[in-house]
């Protein structure tokens, strides 16, 4: 037997971390989500003379940024567990706030939510901006002075702007009821009709399969089968069947296929026009498929939390001995670089400190038409809010150089500080929590993560068996295979999503690469061979 040698470190990178991406496809909804739930209660706040309770309301408001790439139905219960997390996020911090003063503690506070947002978030796949945004709030809600009589009140002001956010984020299923689904449908289609033209390009077929995937699941979760869901589940057929033979399928045709989120009627007459194509319909799962209880799913999470409550502790802690007077900034940037491995930690760290540079100097120069007055505050804010949405998508970085500027505005809704202390407090906070966060990350190692592949592997070849077995059953019931098909799809996604993530973390065991390929190749052949039942035998005969 082979012995495993340990998996050496990788050299860091430096070329294309800042490099531009094209923008999301939906980057406006998210933009003007935000900036739609963040007006009225704000203006409403500038109007009673209250804007020192902005910052609760900006709690609540923020919860508008989740979720946009859901359907309706999911999305739904989705924001409700997003304003209650946020709400009782923010609850912790006050009541803590309300009784102890103790920066040590504060820090000490803010690092275990951090943690707690951290392996939450990413358990539960809530999407971007993940935790982030939690540990914003309930970080700065620490380092706010209060009392426990305050605190209903404060809890309630953010609750309804949660409220509001959430209705916000559900109106435009009035208009366009099945958009999210749409969208998806059309990024599997795209996603091969790409892989079709080139089917020798590394990881075509991955995203590929991936994308049908995500649609599927997306499909799935939006409720009840109507005629357009149907259609859309016509249109998947297709982009299922073209994956199984790339070098047969029309990418000009999958693309014109696409659909966009115009009509029901529209994808009435999609849907008929793929039966009239004979696609087989019967081939889709039956029903979604669960997702892993949270308490499992958290499991794996535990050195990324580990690692996540120590940074962010020891970078509140090294804020506080250099004196600075809002040690929660660095905590929250320690926070924000956390990814799925060391490789893309160290990839948002250099992105956090050019976008904080570059944020910095974008404050010195609106600080003052901000300062004119309450009202240009609010507006600028409002501005920046739409600013950070719409770039972020691009690069982490350039959405940060409006956030930055945001979050140093936002402090000033109680009263108008000093600008120069501000970016010299921002800047240090920056470099101290880039460098300890990061130390910290590759000092707390995630060697789980080889454990992972290794399940996931085994997931792909039981998955695998499972499908051979249903399909040579001449007895399987008629969903059988298509939810046999689907569950080894799902799984060859999660082996190349756990081998992506192993392969960018330090100090482990070197990775069964071979292996990972082989089994792969394996399931996606068999995959192939069973998009259409009667090709199934003699597919598999020919391979063997």
């Amino acid at each position: 037997m082979r012995s495993v040698r340990p998996h050496r470190a990788r050299r860091l990178p430096l070329s294309g971390v800042l490099r531009l991406n094209r923008p999301s496809e939906i980057w406006f909804k998210p933009a003007l989500s935000v900036v739609v739930a963040m007006a009225p209660p704000n203006l409403a706040l500038l109007a009673l003379g209250r804007l020192d309770l902005a910052m609760y309301a900006m709690a609540g408001s923020l919860c508008a940024l989740y979720a946009h790439h859901r359907p309706y139905a999911d999305r739904a219960l989705t924001l409700a567990r997003v304003v209650l997390g946020m709400v009782a996020g923010l609850a912790v911090a006050l009541v803590t706030a309300s009784l102890t003063t103790n920066a040590v503690v504060l820090v000490t506070v803010g690092a275990l939510l951090a943690a707690a947002q951290k392996a939450l978030s990413d358990a539960s796949r809530i999407g971007p901006p993940a935790n982030v945004i939690f540990t914003f709030v309930t970080s700065a809600a620490l380092f706010t002075p209060q009392s426990l009589a305050q605190v209903p009140g404060h809890l309630a002001v953010a609750a309804l702007a949660g409220a509001w956010a959430w209705l916000v984020c559900m109106a435009p299923g009035l208009v366009r009821p099945y958009g999210p689904e749409c969208r998806a449908t059309a990024q599997a289609l795209n996603a091969v009709a790409a892989h079709a033209e080139a089917p020798e390009r590394p990881g075509s077929r991955a995203a590929a399969a991936a994308a049908v995937h995500t649609a599927w699941q997306t499909l799935l979760a939006a409720g009840a089968r109507t005629e357009p869901r149907r259609a859309l589940a016509a249109l998947l057929v297709r982009a299922d069947t073209a994956l199984a033979a790339p070098a047969e399928a029309h990418p000009g045709r999958l693309r014109a296929l696409a659909p966009r989120p115009r009509t029901a009627a529209h994808l009435g007459r999609a849907a008929t026009s793929a039966e009239a194509a004979d696609e087989p319909l019967d081939t889709r799962p039956g029903r979604r498929p669960r997702r892993p209880a949270l308490c499992s799913a958290l499991g794996p999470l535990a050195p990324l939390a580990v690692r996540t409550a120590l940074g962010c502790a020891l970078a509140g802690y090294a804020s506080l001995a250099l004196g600075v007077g809002r040690p929660y900034w660095a905590l929250v940037t320690a926070a924000s670089l956390y990814q799925a491995n060391l490789t893309l930690t160290w990839n948002r760290g250099v992105q956090r400190v050019v976008g904080n540079i570059a944020g910095v100097l974008a404050f010195a120069a609106l600080v003052p038409l901000a300062h004119l007055g309450p009202t240009a505050l609010v507006l600028c804010c409002l501005a920046l809010g739409f600013g950070a949405e719409a770039l972020i998508s691009r690069n982490y970085w350039l959405g940060t150089v409006c956030v930055t500027p945001m979050a140093l505005l936002a402090t000033e809704f109680i009263r108008f500080a000093d600008p120069g202390e501000l970016i010299t407090a921002r800047l240090l906070d920056t470099l101290v929590g880039v460098t300890v966060g990061f130390l910290t990350a590759v000092v707390v190692t995630d060697r789980r993560s080889g454990d992972r592949v290794a399940h996931a592997l085994a997931a792909v070849e039981r998955a695998r068996a499972h499908t051979l077995r249903t399909a040579a059953d001449g007895d399987a019931t008629p969903g059988a295979l298509p939810a046999a098909r689907h569950a080894l799809a799902a799984a060859l996604v999660e082996l190349r999503a756990v081998t992506d993530t192993a392969s960018g973390e330090w100090w482990q065991r070197a990775l069964p690469s071979e292996r990972v390929t082989h089994v792969e190749r394996a399931g996606h052949r068999t995959l192939a061979a069973t998009v259409r039942q009667h090709g199934f035998r003699e597919a598999e005969g020919a391979r063997a």
